[in-house]
């Protein structure tokens, strides 16, 4: 599958593995890493939903477009399906419920 950015800031932050490290800290980052190259791996957004990396699931409110993609505990990759074959990526959050705090927005 292939993926997309949001704008050229989250490319920038998030296809660079140093970039990353220094805006999440180096375990976070390492989850996006596997994260991104399990996406990678699937050939389309139904296949990558159904293998259930992170336990993609659709977000609520006005984030309903957006999956949330578990990276770890409350910490979510967010990603929108454009067509079956490319992804946008969104950005990393932290969210409890109806709160959330953009990690990289």
């Amino acid at each position: 599958m292939e993926i997309e950015w949001h704008n050229h800031e989250i490319q920038k932050k998030m296809s660079n593995m140093e970039e990353l490290r220094k805006t999440i800290g180096i375990e976070l980052a390492k989850m996006v890493k596997l994260r991104f190259n399990q996406i990678e791996a699937t050939e389309n957004f139904q296949e990558f939903m159904k293998y259930g990396f992170g336990k993609p699931h659709p977000l609520k409110g006005n984030m309903k477009r957006y999956f949330g993609v578990g990276i770890t505990g409350n910490y979510r990759l967010v990603v929108m399906p454009k067509g079956n074959e490319k992804i946008i990526v969104r950005g990393v959050i932290d969210y409890h419920g109806d709160k959330y705090n953009w990690l990289i927005p």
